[in-house]
């Protein structure tokens, strides 16, 4: 390999490797409303978001009345958030209501993170956007 051909192929390489870093969700997020704070992580093949933060103590809008009375703090609110498109999609518990929704994630910059929860198979979709704590 020529110097030129090597340094090109490493340029690439780099180009790469920050792209991929730039996608990545992982850090600790609060959310657009500041009242929660929601740590994502790799959990297997996806990424799984918990949290570590609230001013809501307990879970109280669960729609099982059997977790109601569990810490919000240490719920998994995000999970099984795979890669798709130029984002993730995955399930998001919203706890302010206590229901489960289809979800999408896309980091729109190294500190911000868009995320979409969406009905009726996404026809109807709400959107807000987090903040990198971290």
């Amino acid at each position: 390999m020529t110097r030129i051909a090597l340094a090109t192929f490493a340029l690439l390489a780099l180009a790469g490797t920050s792209q991929a870093q730039s996608t990545d969700p992982s850090g600790t997020w609060l959310t657009q409303s500041g009242d929660t704070r929601v740590r994502i992580a790799r959990c297997g093949a996806a990424y799984c978001g918990t949290i570590v933060a609230s001013t809501y103590v307990k879970d109280t809008n669960n729609a099982d009345p059997a977790l109601r009375n569990r810490n919000i703090v240490g719920v998994r609110m995000i999970w099984d958030a795979k890669p798709e498109g130029d984002g993730f999609s995955g399930q998001l518990y919203n706890p302010q209501d206590g229901k489960t929704y289809t979800g999408k994630l896309k980091v729109m910059s190294p500190t911000a993170l868009q995320l979409s929860g969406c009905v009726l198979g996404g026809l109807i979709c709400r959107s807000q956007t987090w903040t990198k704590t971290n």
